[in-house]
């Protein structure tokens, strides 16, 4: 998606006329339907200023295309300027110049990172020319177009009020200034010659519309690509916060000891790539020869990652790096070097099968290793027994004497890369106001159905193509297919409706597994996955009376365990078990509702919900 495109011309005028940072905004306003804070206002004012004065050069056709906030697919990243055109040889070249208004920065130990002045204080982020060429390489990666046409992308930065130093052209950092160069304040004149060296002649802005409208290649997901990751290889391309955090724990992992232990929190909301880089932690930490395993709560994720290896690593290697977050309640203390917690929102008091053994699972894993890596979303717990917050994890953490660091992770990967999605869904489910009150535009396939039977005959359909479309519910049928195979589930006689949750046998695989598009997972069998369409039935047990999203925990299953107990705190404390149950239910559905790469499809059983949804999507 782009925000501003014209020729080197009529960039040119806009930027004469004095009104190129209110012509962007009020494009950026038209196409992506929100607004921005005045500090980016301001960086176009004075940024597009800059850049023309290197445009300012007739050898650099008139007509070639200047494209300004342009949104690399599948992410809610932009590249700020593109420059497009032909070369002598008529072959199309695209220059993507990534803009900073910085004027100083310091080195760090952290490939790829240095430290300057970002809001308040400083704080460790991607060099330029790391950034700038990890957004040409997703670009190129997520564009058919590109690749199919051999459109040739050159990435470099342009930082207009950086004078010469000795650290943002270090040599530490060159692999990513051989990538991507860096151009200072005082070299207008050599980004004018860069951009020379490959814009000969103009395109009108033709081959970024090309792109524009190109065909979006699908995303990876994680579970598709683990093999290839454990061999060393990048399937991943870590961009900013990511990039960020991944150096931070490498870095960490290096230092921590018996005596310095260290904790890291991450924090961050579904599809911001908390999985995609624990995963590159344990290959990263593993090849440090340091002692390290990937822990969750969930089955599902490590079941999901066997069977994948299978035929990669053994049976006992695998078990030797994944591990449930119960493992370690008589483990020796210090005995791992990290440990890496996936979904740590979902971590218990108690551990084993009868919830009988250890005192606090956040205790042990920090008490158990040198440095613990805890990759959290608050918004995420879904059982009366998940614990996992900022609170608890700093707790323990002090009371083992390890020094804690907390980074976030902000990048959207899924929902189409629609941050406004997650916040658009928030305001939907009354979780928390927000000011995405509208769908529209955001580039995610939200839509709801008249009926489940319209609902699970869309996701059937969707599933033809790869087998990644599938069906989850809240948790209010009882599971009487578990045990015996015959009778249906969930049964919806008014719609002859009737399907089964998912089955015994395939338990935490159900979601890869061949036929089980005819089944009905849950939050159980789906948390920490990841499929390209998601279809929810949503049950009784989240209701929407007067426009208020309310919540009744008495309409879910007697089988499930996720609010057990709560009858029992609501005789002696009910406003404390009435704002647990809300926050679980409806925490509950906004995981399930995020579960889609591209789309969501949702039906509720309670017409006056099913309306109000409607109406929310529709709201203009």
């Amino acid at each position: 998606m782009i925000v501003y495109q014209k020729t080197k011309q009529g960039f040119e005028t806009d930027v004469i006329s004095g009104d190129i940072e209110n012509v962007v905004l009020q494009l950026y306003r038209d196409i992506l339907h929100r607004s921005t804070g005045e500090k980016e206002r301001e960086s176009w004012k004075n940024s597009l200023h800059y850049m023309n004065t290197v445009l300012n050069d007739p050898e650099i056709p008139y007509n070639a295309g200047v494209t300004i906030e342009c949104q690399i697919p599948q992410t809610s990243k932009r590249i700020d300027f593109i420059i497009s055109g032909r070369n002598e040889h008529d072959k199309d070249h695209v220059v993507i110049v990534e803009l900073k208004q910085w004027k100083s920065a310091e080195l760090t130990d952290k490939d790829g990172i240095v430290r300057t002045a970002l809001g308040k204080g400083l704080h460790d982020t991607s060099h330029p020319s790391y950034q700038a060429w990890s957004y040409a390489a997703l670009l190129q990666d997520f564009n058919s177009t590109i690749q199919n046409e051999n459109i040739v992308l050159h990435p470099c930065s342009f930082l207009h009020n950086y004078e010469e130093d000795q650290v943002i052209r270090h040599s530490f950092y060159q692999k990513y200034l051989d990538d991507a160069p860096v151009f200072l304040k005082k070299d207008i004149l050599k980004l004018r010659a860069f951009i020379k060296s490959f814009v000969r002649s103009g395109d009108d802005g033709e081959i970024m519309y090309r792109i524009d409208k190109g065909e979006i290649r699908p995303s990876k997901m994680l579970s598709e690509s683990l093999s290839k990751m454990m061999n060393g290889n990048q399937e991943f391309i870590m961009i900013d916060d990511q990039k960020v955090v991944y150096e931070t724990a490498m870095d960490l992992a290096k230092k921590a000891t018996a005596k310095e232990k260290h904790v890291l929190i991450v924090e961050g909301g579904p599809g911001t790539g908390k999985s995609v880089v624990a995963i590159n932690l344990l290959v990263g930490i593993t090849n440090l020869t340091k002692v390290v395993q990937y822990v969750s709560k969930n089955a599902a994720p490590r079941a999901v990652y066997a069977s994948k290896l299978t035929g990669t690593i053994t049976k006992s290697r695998f078990s030797n790096l994944f591990k449930g977050s119960g493992a370690f309640t008589d483990t020796p203390k210090n005995s791992f070097d990290t440990l890496v917690v996936d979904e740590a929102h979902r971590l218990n008091e108690k551990s084993g099968l009868y919830a009988n053994l250890g005192e606090n699972q956040v205790k042990e894993i920090i008490n158990a290793s040198k440095f613990s890596v805890f990759f959290i979303d608050e918004d995420q717990r879904v059982t009366m027994k998940d614990i996992g917050n900022k609170p608890e994890i700093r707790k323990w953490a002090k009371l083992e004497g390890a020094t804690v660091h907390e980074l976030e992770l902000a990048s959207q990967f899924r929902c189409a890369g629609s941050d406004g999605y997650l916040a658009w869904l928030d305001n939907l489910l009354q979780i928390r106001e927000t000011a995405n009150t509208r769908i529209q535009e955001l580039g995610y396939d939200f839509q709801v159905m008249d009926s489940p039977n319209q609902l699970r005959d869309v996701i059937f359909e969707k599933n033809k193509k790869n087998n990644k479309a599938r069906l989850v519910a809240g948790y209010c049928w009882d599971w009487k297919s578990k045990n015996d195979k015959i009778p249906n589930d969930i049964i919806l006689p008014e719609y002859n409706f009737a399907m089964k949750w998912n089955l015994s046998v395939d338990g935490s695989l159900w979601i890869q597994m061949p036929n089980s598009v005819n089944e009905i997972g849950c939050i159980h069998t789906c948390q920490g996955l990841e499929v390209d369409y998601i279809g929810v039935i949503i049950g009784e047990d989240l209701i929407v009376r007067d426009g208020k999203v309310l919540v009744n925990p008495a309409k879910r299953s007697g089988q499930d365990q996720s609010i057990k107990g709560y009858k029992a705190i609501m005789k002696t404390e009910p406003e404390k078990a009435k704002e647990m149950t809300r926050a679980i239910i409806k925490n509950t559905y906004r995981t399930l509702m995020t579960r889609g790469m591209k789309g969501c499809y949702v039906w509720a059983v309670d017409e006056e919900t099913n309306e109000y949804f409607r109406k929310e999507l529709l709201n203009q």
